[in-house]
Formats: C-alpha cells, structure tokens, sequence
C-alpha cells in the first residue's frame, strides 16, 4: 500500500469546493511559483511532513462523514502537488468511493496526462490552476511552461469531469487584460467547466519564505483592489460566458 508524505490536514473547510470539506495537503511541489503561499510544501523530503496511509487518512476522513452528507461536502487533495503522490491518492479515492464521499484535486497539472488518466475514474472534481495563458509568462512566473497544463485541462473536458478554473491575479504579472481573454477564450469552449474563481493576489505566505531563507520577489506587490478584481470578473465572464467569482 502506497504511504502518502503529508503536510497538513484542515478538517473544516469551505473553500475548496462544495459543501464542507476535509483538506488533506500534500508534501511536494515541482512548480516555485513566485507568489506561493505555502513554499514549506515544496520539498518532498522534508521532515516536517508527516506519513499517513491510506487507513490513516480514512480514519481522519470518516469522523466528518456527517458533515459532508449534510453540506453536500467530500474530500479535497491538495498541496503542493497531490499529483506527484498520485497512487496514495487514488487508493484513498477508491475508499471515499465505498462511503459516497465527494472527492476533488486542487491541482497545477503540470504532470503527465497518464497520471491524470488514472486517476478520472475515482475523482468529481478537479480545482485546477490556470498559472499562466501565456507560454513564455508561464515560464517566468512558476519556471515550466504551461503545455502539461493546457493539455490535460482540455483532456479532462473531453472526458466530461467537472473543473473549477482557479486563476491568481497579481498586478503586473497575471492581470493584463489581454492575457485574461485569450484565458476566458480557451475554457469557453469547456462545456466541463462550470466555475472560474479569481484569486486576488496577497503575500500573506511571505514570511514563510524569509524563514526558509528564501528571496521573496513580490514584496513591493500590493494586493488588486476590489474595483480591479470586478473588472475583470466582468471582462471573463461576458468572454467565456461562464461564471465566475471572488471568493473572500
């Protein structure tokens, strides 16, 4: 049985798909986004993480049962990457499967669409990041390009499983209008797609990375105002004809 490294588990959660929900955060990430909230969940080696197999995680699961089936709730992998622990994963899905447990992945995928593939059969939902429209800006702001991405976001359309698209908006880097249409453009054709979620930017991980010893770029970045984050919540949804909100 697959042992999964995890960082943290939130077993009261609102904001990461419907209903209330159980987190389950896992260790490792593969993406250095510039404007990570959680850079202790990169290295996958780490002591800090803590073993849980897949029992283990179903005993933490199991005891919000009720709040799920009253909330229309489930379970949500995120991370880090939860991807790069597919297996773990998936064997804990197959679980959730047995209690009629909602399950979802809050994910980059920026990994190989044959992990992605395995692991459609067991999962309602992916929350999946949009980091970037743009190829080479992609590059920049999370050091791959978004070709993984794009492709397995489409393959999960045609595979008819629903998506959240999840876009963090940072002035400067992620806000360009032009770059949100072509963005709006490539998900309208999504029939999967039934939610967009734009995430004002903010720097409250920014410490974490000055306690790791890491070089915080966005420091003299501040948050998009209220009346920016309208903007272009109108400008993507007349564009994709989708809806989209701010969560707060």
């Amino acid at each position: 049985m697959p042992i999964g490294k995890v960082h943290s588990i939130d077993t009261f959660s609102t904001l990461d798909g419907p209903g209330i929900r159980t987190v389950v955060f896992m260790q490792g990430c593969h993406l250095r986004c510039k404007y990570c909230q959680n850079p202790d969940t990169w290295n996958p080696t780490t002591a800090m993480a803590r073993e849980y197999s897949a029992e283990e995680t179903m005993q933490v699961i199991l005891r919000s049962l009720p709040y799920f089936q009253a909330s229309g709730g489930g379970v949500t992998f995120s991370g880090g990457e939860p991807l790069l622990q597919a297996e773990f994963v998936k064997e804990v899905f197959k679980r959730c499967q047995e209690y009629n447990i909602h399950t979802a992945i809050d994910t980059s995928l920026y990994v190989a669409t044959e992990t992605v593939l395995d692991l459609l059969p067991f999962t309602k939902l992916f929350l999946a990041d949009i980091k970037h429209i743009n190829n080479e800006k992609s590059l920049n702001l999370t050091g791959a390009n978004n070709r993984c991405n794009n492709e397995n976001l489409e393959m999960i359309n045609n595979k008819q499983v629903e998506i959240w698209i999840r876009y963090v908006v940072v002035p400067g880097f992620t806000d360009a209008e032009d770059d949100l249409l072509v963005m709006a453009d490539f998900i309208s054709a999504m029939d999967s797609v039934t939610r967009v979620d734009l995430l004002p930017y903010h720097s409250l991980g920014s410490h974490k990375w000055k306690l790791l010893g890491l070089k915080y770029e966005l420091d003299n970045i501040d948050p998009p105002s209220h009346e920016r984050m309208q903007e272009l919540k109108s400008l993507v949804e007349r564009r994709s004809n989708k809806q989209v909100f701010i969560p707060t």
